[in-house]
């Protein structure tokens, strides 16, 4: 199992982790290491597997997948568990929580296989599941809500201004020779402005910054 992606599937449905395992066990660089049926499962599971990458079902008895990514995020030990939530369609109110606390993204169950293979490789190098639009639009479905409070906004009070104009365009889908190329800098250094921003707003990755964006009012649900 050296060298090849582990994974963790948490569902409570033995039929959609039977399916899910059949097809990643027919792929050379990722392993299934166990499974859970239910939300404590799932985080003991992680806790004593060590997945690179948790397939977590929002739904399940005991504790919800949003419960457990919350503590698995919560676990420090679990720094390098990156979380996918499974959804059975793209405006579910607990995507936009899941990502909130800390998932690196989400798949919606009827996805194909090739896709399924290329998020899992993603994320467990460290990047977020943000495809283009897709997650932008579920935070924007339930960031028009409600306004930002002024607790959110004072979030960003650590950033400097250069960083802030980096997180809105995070906060808009841009990727970071996108960002370089609207504000005049190299990949390189938006990369640094991201990851600095990440750090000072404690944001565990790229995800949780979209969500920052919208949240602290940068960014404003409609806006192009």
């Amino acid at each position: 199992m050296s060298g090849r992606i582990r994974v963790l599937l948490a569902d409570d449905q033995t039929v959609v982790r039977a399916g899910f395992r059949a097809l990643l066990d027919l792929t050379d660089d990722l392993a299934v290491v166990g499974e859970a049926a239910d939300g404590v499962a799932a985080v003991e599971l992680t806790r004593t597997t060590r997945p690179d990458v948790v397939l977590m079902d929002i739904r399940m008895p005991r504790a919800d997948g949003l419960e457990a990514t919350r503590r698995i995020v919560a676990d420090r030990t679990l720094d390098a568990v990156r979380v996918l939530v499974l959804t059975t369609f793209e405006a579910d109110e607990y995507v936009f929580e899941a990502l909130r606390s800390g998932a690196a993204g989400f798949l919606l169950k009827d996805i194909e296989p090739d896709d399924l293979r290329t998020a899992i490789r993603t994320v467990a190098a460290g990047q977020s599941l943000l495809s283009p639009g897709v997650t932008r639009r579920v935070i924007e479905e339930f960031a028009r809500l409600k306004a930002p409070e002024a607790e959110a906004m004072r979030l960003l009070d650590p950033l400097t201004d250069r960083e802030r104009e980096v997180l809105a365009l995070v906060g808009h889908g841009l990727a970071n020779d996108e960002i370089g190329a609207r504000l005049l800098m190299s990949p390189l250094t938006a990369k640094t402005h991201v990851s600095r921003a990440m750090t000072k707003l404690g944001a565990r990755d790229r995800a949780q910054l979209v969500v920052l964006a919208y949240e602290t009012g940068l960014v404003r649900a409609g806006e192009g």
